[in-house]
């Protein structure tokens, strides 16, 4: 069947993510965020989905080329180094012995361009409605 790995692969994936968005969501009764440059909040869940999605889908697709929502540049500044620090943490529930630098990379992997087969990834659809605890969705898809 045409797109059985890749459909296994997404669903994997993003069941992952929302594994780790219910963990950040658990773990803290308020959610802070930051502010990206175009004013809207990302959360320490923003980052954590999209390291994990990356890493399960460049790790079963190594020539993947993924175009994400989030970078790791905030997290590097000494003034977020906790951020980083609770980001790596979630991220290892699923890959223990991932560090600060390879969840970066992993985040970084979502800096893809649009080619003719590319993975679209927002981490988390609906980040206020995260902040709410209300409605939000963890949206990947592969675009030919």
């Amino acid at each position: 069947m045409p797109y059985e790995k890749e459909k296994q692969v997404a669903i994997e994936a993003v069941t992952r993510a929302a594994q780790l968005c219910l963990a950040v969501q658990a773990d803290m009764v308020n959610v802070d965020s930051l502010e990206k440059g175009d004013k809207s909040p990302v959360t320490v869940a923003d980052f954590g989905a999209q390291a994990v999605v990356c890493q399960h889908v460049t790790a079963n697709f190594p020539e993947a080329v993924i175009v994400g929502e989030e970078d790791s540049s905030q997290l590097r500044t000494p003034e977020n180094a906790a951020k980083l620090a609770q980001v790596t943490g979630y991220v290892q529930q699923f890959f223990p012995q991932a560090d600060a630098e390879a969840v970066c990379g992993w985040i970084d992997a979502g800096n893809g361009q649009v080619t003719e087969r590319f993975w679209t990834l927002d981490p988390i659809d609906g980040t206020k409605g995260f902040l709410r605890n209300d409605q939000y969705g963890i949206a990947l898809a592969l675009i030919e």
